[in-house]
């Protein structure tokens, strides 16, 4: 008989008792169950709600069930619809009629709320460990690239040059953001939300904050209403989750592009990397397309989260049991492709050469060259019209900016008919165009020159300290 059946007259359909249950993916949740149960016991026997013996006698007894459960000696029962109520009924069976005074005071809306904040809380801080180790790799990674040039875009087209050091630490605020967002979730997740009941309380003198204190929760919820029917901080886990994934999936395209023949700017390691079952030449780098892909897997989580919960009266609807999917699918997903991202970008061989190369591409120097000029006396207007003439006949002649000899400078500057403009040019315009000046001199905070990395190296460093020391609390 159900423990829910007082009521009802006929057995449950089997069909609905398939599509009823949800044993099959809750009980992933039994430690945070038996946890729950175990302080709320304590409570019920301190309180003496329920004999302290009584309450002794439920501890011991659900103790053991962990320990079984474990060691893989448990059955979980699709009859027994949740895992809720899979414990009890294993707890009653094991200990006897006093395993049934385990509910007095809850209900599965409150216990179910409690279960998965504190599963979401323990798997808030796996995900921070992985993005604190992919943080690390970033760090290290550009400080052996610090000097490293490589070309910078802007619509998929060459712009100006940077370093490969400069680069890698884009990511690293993007990730360093990341942490700091599930960090902010983690708070509104730490609350104890058990003494809600169904949804009005309880008429038995519970003693919620010391459930709270041994559960290890900040603070107690404060509407019953709210507490039961509240999924805010699964959906904005997800949504949390769903920006790491775009992150790590952008990053993903540039490897992709980077791995490409036409770019040749990375080499993947073997181990990160598959072939063709027809193409015996072919590397691809199928670990970066699977991160990509599985991206819209994440943002479909949180979409169906968003959808699920949008029409929702108050206060618990069963519609809510369907949270738990979407939740584990968006934790498994990030962590395991965290996982797997971080010694892939670890292990990668960046082709320097080839990178310098492509920087000479394009006139990623152009914007220099028309420092150069407003440097001299010329208007920033003036100047970018000079250099666009002088790239235009570049094109023309096949070559690039720094390859022009003097007179062709000066012939440019004469486009603007000032013939002061012909005595700005000068020898040094060659040092200014050089690719190694012309990264060195970007020193505004947070530019790409060795100097500015070097010094984003350090503050990195000390982020990666005080989220270190956080974890460690």
């Amino acid at each position: 008989m159900k423990l829910w059946g007082g009521r009802f007259q006929k057995n449950t359909d089997e069909l609905v008792e398939d599509f009823h249950s949800s044993i099959a993916f809750d009980q992933r949740l039994y430690l945070y169950d038996i946890k729950g149960s175990i302080a709320h016991a304590r409570m019920l026997g301190k309180q003496e709600i329920i004999k302290k013996e009584e309450a002794e006698q439920i501890i011991a007894g659900l103790e053991g069930l962990l320990q079984e459960i474990e060691e893989g000696k448990v059955e979980f029962s699709k009859g027994a619809e949740d895992i809720h109520m899979n414990i009890e009924a294993l707890l009653t069976a094991k200990i006897g009629e006093v395993g049934k005074k385990l509910h007095t005071g809850r209900s599965r809306n409150d216990q179910v709320a409690l279960d998965t904040r504190l599963f979401v809380k323990d798997e808030i801080k796996k995900t921070q460990d992985l993005v604190l180790k992919l943080l690390e790799t970033l760090v290290s990674t550009a400080e052996k690239e610090n000097a490293t040039v490589m070309p910078g875009f802007t619509h998929l087209q060459i712009a100006q040059p940077v370093t490969l050091g400069h680069h890698l630490l884009t990511y690293f605020e993007m990730f360093k953001r990341d942490f700091e967002r599930l960090e902010d979730c983690y708070k509104r997740v730490d609350v104890m939300p058990l003494g809600a009941g169904a949804l009005a309380g309880t008429t038995f003198p519970l003693d919620r904050a010391s459930v709270a204190v041994e559960l290890g929760f900040a603070q107690v919820s404060e509407n019953s209403m709210d507490s039961v029917s509240d999924r805010d901080y699964i959906i904005e886990l997800l949504s949390d989750l769903s920006m790491t994934m775009m992150h790590l999936s952008r990053f993903c395209e540039e490897i992709i592009l980077w791995a490409s023949q036409a770019f040749a700017f990375v080499e993947l390691d073997d181990a990160y990397s598959t072939g063709s079952s027809i193409m015996p030449q072919k590397k691809n780098p199928d670990v970066a397309e699977l991160i990509r892909g599985k991206t819209g897997r994440v943002y479909g989580d949180l979409m169906a989260m968003l959808t699920m919960m949008k029409g929702l009266p108050m206060a618990y609807n069963k519609d809510m049991q369907e949270d738990k999917e979407a939740l584990f699918d968006g934790l498994d997903t990030v962590q395991k492709c965290l996982l797997t991202f971080t010694p892939m970008l670890a292990t990668m061989t960046f082709k320097q050469e080839q990178m310098h190369q492509a920087a000479e591409q394009g006139f990623s120097n152009a914007t220099d060259l028309a420092d150069y000029l407003v440097k001299k006396g010329m208007s920033f207007r003036d100047a970018h019209n000079v250099v666009g003439h002088l790239v235009s006949y570049c094109l023309d002649c096949g070559k690039a900016l720094e390859h022009l000899n003097l007179e062709e400078f000066i012939q440019g500057c004469l486009i603007l008919d000032n013939k002061e403009y012909s005595e700005i040019m000068a020898e040094d315009v060659y040092e200014a165009l050089k690719l190694k000046n012309v990264v060195g001199r970007r020193l505004t905070y947070g530019g790409t020159a060795p100097t500015q990395v070097r010094e984003a190296i350090k503050r990195g460093k000390k982020a990666l300290e005080i989220f270190k020391k956080k974890l460690a609390d």
